[in-house]
This record gives structure tokens, sequence and C-alpha cells, in this order.
């Protein structure tokens, strides 16, 4: 915990518990008795001074629940008390302490009104008394103002104290949510890499399984091994690949300090690389790529959206699937189109297409969220669904200058 709020609270219980007003108000009380017994005998209290006396003690116990009706009680008592003429110190502390009190607890002008008026109506009264004493009074009277001055100041540093550990929770809130913000935004790059990969791999070996047993199916008594052995060398290349960036992954997952560079992410460069993989599932892919000096962001955000239509086409429209990828940039956007002459994809009750999603194990694909999230983590925008012609087109447009590249910054 951050040690200004410890200090804080600590303060804060110091200055109002019950327990340690009752103590303070007890020790005022004796010093009282003490003054008043050992002062002048003619000047010692009577039984009426000793009740008024104590009575404005007692007033004290609620100085901080109703600070103006404790020192407008305890005025009532001491104002008699003085008049009876008994001894004029033994009040002296009780009536300091409930003058501190209003002015640690009011506000400035309410201090220096009630300043005047305690000390004009205390000094009206022993000048009715004994004029000399009146005299003394006024002369001693910057005690009182001492004393207002001091439960000012007190007052003051408590607010400025309050106002130092506020800024120290909400900047320790602030740095919690920061750290909510950051775990949230890592488990959704983990979420969106895991799901690129799998769904990208998975979808391939399936497809190139099925290859392999339609060539074992189809004439058994003429077995092709060269396309048997081919089918199976693709699928252990595709394992190969798929576990390679699954350890990748996995190690940034286990590290203990801060996270290790992970190598530059795959980017146009690596887009001939998603286009064979295509083919070899049965897909015919056309690729066309004009986009000379894209930032490394904008290039990885391309990548991941064209493994994810390419995954799509070839899962929903299956092999022999006809497959157009363009990439071109005008200088400003890099346009990434998409599109595939298969069925088209199952309608979701929006009857948008947002059906077609390579999502895992459940009937809804996380695939067009995934796609859109690359887009926005550059600042571009992403629009997917049936094509004019039929089929299923993916089309993005990704900034070439946006906050996030600038920095280098990107979706891996």
């Amino acid at each position: 915990m951050n040690p200004v709020t410890v200090v804080g609270r600590r303060s804060a219980r110091w200055y109002d518990p019950i327990h340690h007003n009752a103590t303070l108000v007890l020790l005022v009380a004796l010093a009282a008795t003490a003054i008043a017994v050992s002062g002048e005998a003619a000047r010692c209290p009577d039984a009426l001074g000793w009740t008024l006396l104590l009575a404005a003690h007692a007033s004290l116990l609620w100085r901080h629940r109703a600070p103006m009706t404790v020192l407008l009680a305890t005025l009532a008592c001491v104002v008699p008390y003085h008049i009876l003429d008994n001894n004029h110190l033994a009040p002296t502390l009780a009536s300091y302490l409930a003058l501190y009190t209003v002015a640690v607890t009011g506000r400035p002008l309410r201090t220096l009104l009630t300043g005047v008026v305690v000390v004009g109506v205390a000094t009206s009264v022993m000048l009715m008394v004994d004029t000399h004493r009146g005299v003394d009074l006024l002369r001693t009277s910057g005690w009182a103002v001492a004393v207002l001055v001091l439960g000012a100041f007190v007052r003051v540093h408590r607010q400025h104290l309050v106002s130092v550990v506020e800024r120290a929770e909400r900047a320790e809130r602030t740095r919690e949510e920061e750290a909510r913000r950051r775990v949230a935004e890592e488990r959704l790059r983990i979420a969106r890499d895991l799901h690129d990969l799998l769904a990208h791999t998975i979808t391939l070996i399936g497809v190139q399984t099925s290859v392999a047993a339609h060539v074992l199916s189809a004439s058994p008594g003429q077995l092709d091994r060269k396309a048997v052995a081919a089918a199976l060398d693709d699928i252990a290349e595709t394992c190969r690949t798929a576990r390679g960036e699954l350890r990748a992954t996995l190690q940034v997952l286990r590290a203990d300090g801060p996270e290790e560079p992970r190598g530059p992410l795959p980017g146009l460069d690596g887009l001939p690389d998603l286009v064979d993989a295509a083919r070899t599932a049965g897909a015919e892919v056309t690729l066309s790529v004009r986009g000379d000096g894209t930032p490394p962001a904008v290039g990885a955000a391309a990548y991941r959206i064209v493994q994810e239509a390419l995954t799509n086409a070839v899962r929903h429209a299956g092999p022999g699937v006809g497959v157009s990828v363009g990439i071109r940039s005008d200088g400003h956007a890099l346009r990434v189109s998409v599109t595939d002459d298969g069925p088209g994809p199952p309608l979701s009750g929006n009857g948008q297409g947002e059906g077609r999603g390579s999502g895992l194990g459940s009937g809804q694909g996380f695939g067009l969220a995934g796609m859109r999230e690359r887009a926005r983590s550059v600042g571009g925008s992403l629009e997917a669904g049936p094509g004019p012609g039929g089929g299923f087109a993916v089309t993005a447009d990704l900034p070439l200058t946006t906050h996030g590249t600038e920095r280098g910054e990107g979706a891996p």
C-alpha cells in the first residue's frame, strides 16, 4: 500500500477517536481542578463554581460533533463562573480547547468572527468583575488568537493531507486499471495468435488428410504411392510449421522477465507461403501484391487477414475453390481484397454472412471478429460478406500512416 495512504489513514484515525477525546478532556479537567485547588483560597470555587467548572469540561466530550454548540455551552458555564469571582485561571484550558475545535473544524470567516466575539465577551465580563484583571485579559488575548491560528493551520494541513492521500489513491487506481487493461489486451493478443495459428493449421491438415484418404480409397487396386506420400509430406510440413509457431507463443507465455523480441512478424513477404499452403489444400489461388514500403505493423495485419480469409475459403468452400488475393497500396492506405467463388457462407441470425468464421469447437466463429480486430489495431476497417457474384468477399483498408504504425506497433 502507498505510504502516503497509510499515514493519511493513521492520521484520520488519530483526529477523531472517542477514547482519545475522552482522555484529553479528562486530563484538561484534572489540570483545571489542580489549578483551582492550588490557587488563592479566597478564589477557590464553591459548590456552584465546581458545578460550572465541571459542566464546562463535560461539554467538551461532544466537541467534534457540534463544535459551535459546545463552545456556547462552555461559555455559558465559564461566564457565570468568572462573574462569581472564582479562580479565573482554572477554566482557561477548557475555553482554549473549545476555541481550537471551532477553528480546526470551521471555515476561516467563522473562526475570525468567533475569535472576535469570544475575546470581546470575555474582556467585557472581566472588566465588570475586576477592571485590573480585565485589562490583563485584554493584554493576554493574544493567546486566544494564537489558539485560533493554530486550529486554522491544522485544518489546512489536514485538508492538504487528505488531498495528497486522495491523489495517491487515484494514482493507484489508475495504475491498477492500466494493469488490468494491459492484461486484457495481452489476453486478446494471445487469443488472436492461437486462433490464427490453430484454425489455419487444423483446416489445412483436415483438407490434406481428406486428399490422402481420397487417394487411398479412389483406386485401391492402383495405389498412387507418390500422391499419398506427397499428401503426407504436406501434412508433416504443416505440423512442423505449426509446432514452431506454437513453441514461440508458449515461450512468450512462460517468460518470467520482460518479453523478449519475437523476431520480425510475418508480413507481405510471407503471403506466397500462405498461397502455397492453400494450394496444397486444393484451392486455386491467384495472388497480386503491390505494396512496396508498407510498415511492418500494417504488413503483419494484412498477413493475418489474408491467412484467416484463405482458411475460411478452404474450410467452407472446400477443395477446388477459386480464391483471388489482391494487395495494393495507393500511398495512403493498403487495400486488402480476398474473394472466392464458393457457394457462400451460412448466414447467421443477422443475415449478413457472419457465420463464416473459423472458430474451433463452437457454433460461433471468431474468424471475422479476429480479422476486424487486426484491422482496427492499425487504425483500419474491414468488411466481410457475400460477394456480388456469389462466394465470399473480404476487403480491408489499412492506413499506412497511423499513430500505432508510426511507433512500430501493431498486432502480432
